[in-house]
């Protein structure tokens, strides 16, 4: 079902209020508090009056399913052409901020994520019972989807009448329309949060025809643990995927599933990106702390989810102190390529542990830990192609060297795709992984992030790899879904991409760590983020990504996403008419970047930072200036140029 209770409106009112609650009570999956039991009695009272003076022929949903969010809307009426999404705050008497945004984001969710709505005509509505004054001004935008009205449960019948009779749409079958497939593409922090609430995997992301999905994969490597178990085994599984296809939430999907200690197949996610836990562990500390059925503290909250996720260096160096084997038989690494070679972790043992001659890499110190096992081990690798953004980052190749150097019985499973150029680079050998277990669905081919652009991830690859025509030709086919602009003004930039984000949407601004000279334009690389606020604070905080005042780079947001994006481009990394060039400013001028490591570092960054939106984005190209020698403005009008060759449009 859908919805805790659908009636049509003719059942609905020949019914009684212990039908609904007859409906509702058994399928709530908790404790039904006193104030939940008040607030259902409110809105069916008030739906009952609402209804008898409406057009027969419509249905009601109370608790109807958001896909995405794992959440569920207080009310939804399909009538007279029109879906009504009603969210009630019951006992409230104005119309808070974060309340709005809850509201209008179902009704975006519903028109992007539900089959059956994609042409429907959307009004979201949001009732506080003790307000005093109503907004109903309720223009429809582009989309189909009306602004957000704010009224009280006095006039919540004048307003639905007023919308049916100034935009009724054609009548459809609201049964059928119910039953549409849900295809939701949640952020990585709502992922993570729906799996920390028992949510199925299944229920908050898409399903494709493929079998490249989350779903099938996780499957796939929750047997394989199992196997291991049974059998006695030392395995590390490769899982690998184009940007945002979903390998965090895989890696998610099996840590929550063994998430106990007392758990035979106890797992723990880890991750070197400190933003990307940091502000998973503050999501779901929220969570778990405001859960009116929990009586964790915030700090007793937070204790609890750093424990489920960790950052991997913590990891590391507890097993530097403790020699026994971990609590975990699994463990997940995501974001496995920016583990460190030999010589940068050699260096970092020296310099801040006193260790010295340190002899083994981070993955092959990362598996010697796991080793420690007597009976079984497993270690998911969740691999990015062409994500390395960082000196010492050994790629695939330092796992593969580990496995070759010392753990050649553990067995190994990866997908065909690992023979693909951006995985299977430097000094690889195909040999070295013709004798894996071959498992295809160890790939994710499909970008879960830009649900409007799955040929985004592509379109990106070749920009970057100086390839106009085809960039151009793949565009083509995402345009009219996926805007894509380039402008030489940040302020046309700011307001072009601050008209897009409505209700529950993030935007933010983007820019390479190296973009120094983006300073005289008052986007300072060199400042730092606190990610949690810049993610997770609402957007009336100051702090929030959504003011486009504090710039993120590529180490901030790599793993995680906004819904729009303002990526400012600088000088360092030039189009010059056939080729990029590649540059570093130090000190008062560019210096040109001559290590093919550092080129693709610098490629790495602007590919990160090019495929963090997930609904359309906005490329800042600065003028320069001519009294600047560090701005000139030749470095920056042939990249424009090329932006242009590459099908994106100049806004101005």
């Amino acid at each position: 079902m859908r919805a805790m209770y659908q009636a049509s409106f003719r059942d609905f009112l020949l019914g009684n209020e212990g039908d609904v609650f007859g409906q509702l009570l058994p399928a709530h999956t908790q404790d039904v508090t006193h104030s939940q039991t008040e607030a259902w009695r409110y809105e069916i009272s008030l739906m009952r009056r609402v209804v008898s003076q409406l057009p027969e022929q419509g249905l009601l949903c109370f608790e109807f399913v958001i896909p995405r969010m794992g959440k569920r809307a207080d009310c939804v009426l399909v009538v007279a052409g029109l879906v009504f999404v009603i969210e009630f705050k019951v006992g409230a008497d104005k119309f808070a901020y974060a309340d709005r945004v809850q509201a209008s984001g179902y009704a975006f969710d519903l028109k992007h994520f539900h089959a059956g709505s994609h042409d429907k005509k959307i009004v979201p509505i949001l009732v506080c019972s003790k307000a005093t004054h109503v907004e109903a001004d309720a223009e429809f935008n582009a989309e189909g989807v009306s602004a957000l009205i704010c009224t009280n449960g006095d006039f919540l019948l004048q307003v639905i009448q007023t919308q049916i009779s100034h935009s009724g749409g054609l009548h459809f079958d609201p049964v059928r329309w119910i039953h549409s497939p849900y295809k939701p593409t949640p952020t990585i922090i709502e992922a993570a949060q729906a799996l920390y609430a028992n949510h199925n995997v299944e229920a908050i992301a898409r399903s494709e025809a493929s079998g490249d999905n989350i779903a099938v994969t996780s499957v796939r490597l929750l047997e394989i643990i199992h196997t291991a178990k049974t059998e006695q085994q030392k395995v590390i599984c490769f899982v690998t995927g184009v940007p945002g296809a979903g390998k965090t939430l895989v890696g998610l999907n099996i840590a929550t599933q063994h998430s106990k200690k007392e758990d035979e197949e106890y797992s723990v996610f880890l991750s070197g990106n400190g933003p990307l836990v940091a502000v998973l562990q503050e999501a779901l500390a929220r969570d778990l702390s405001s859960d009116p059925l929990s009586t964790c503290t915030k700090q007793e909250a937070r204790q609890t989810t750093q424990a489920f996720i960790q950052n991997i260096h913590r990891f590391r160096d507890e097993s530097l102190q403790n020699t026994m084997p971990p609590a975990e038989h699994v463990a997940i690494f995501d974001e496995a390529q920016r583990a460190w070679d030999l010589v940068q972790t050699a260096n970092f043992m020296q310099r801040k542990r006193g260790i010295q001659d340190f002899k083994q890499s981070e993955p092959e110190f990362l598996m010697s830990v796991m080793d420690r096992h007597q009976d079984w081990a497993v270690i998911i690798a969740l691999i990015g192609g062409g994500q390395e953004i960082n000196t010492g980052e050994a790629g695939l190749a330092g796992w593969f060297d580990a496995v070759k150097r010392s753990y050649s019985d553990w067995q190994v499973y990866c997908s065909p795709n690992l023979f693909h150029g951006q995985y299977l680079r430097g000094d690889i050998a195909r040999f070295q992984v013709e004798r894996y277990l071959k498992e295809p669905s160890l790939h994710l081919a499909t970008s879960m992030r830009s649900f409007r652009a799955e040929n985004l991830a592509d379109f990106i690859h070749f920009l970057i790899a100086g390839d106009c025509r085809a960039a151009h030709a793949i565009y083509q086919k995402f345009q009219h879904v996926f805007p894509i602009k380039f402008t030489r003004a940040l302020s046309v930039a700011k307001r072009w991409v601050k008209e897009k984000t409505v209700a529950n949407r993030r935007c933010g601004l983007l820019a390479s760590s190296n973009a120094l000279r983006l300073k005289a334009d008052g986007i300072f690389v060199k400042n730092t983020i606190e990610p949690e606020h810049w993610f997770l604070a609402n957007g009336d905080d100051i702090r929030s990504s959504n003011y486009l005042e504090d710039v993120a780079t590529e180490f901030d947001v790599q793993g995680l996403e906004l819904d729009w994006a303002v990526v400012a481009w600088d000088a360092d990394f030039r189009w010059v008419g056939n080729r990029f060039d590649h540059w570093r400013f130090t000190g008062s001028s560019w210096q040109r970047r001559r290590k093919s490591e550092q080129q693709q570092y610098l490629e790495n960054a602007y590919r990160v930072l090019l495929t963090r939106a997930r609904e359309g984005m906005v490329i800042y190209v600065p003028l320069g200036a001519e009294d600047d020698h560090t701005r000139h403005p030749d470095f920056y009008q042939k990249t424009a140029d090329y932006l242009k060759d590459c099908g994106i449009e100049e806004i101005v």
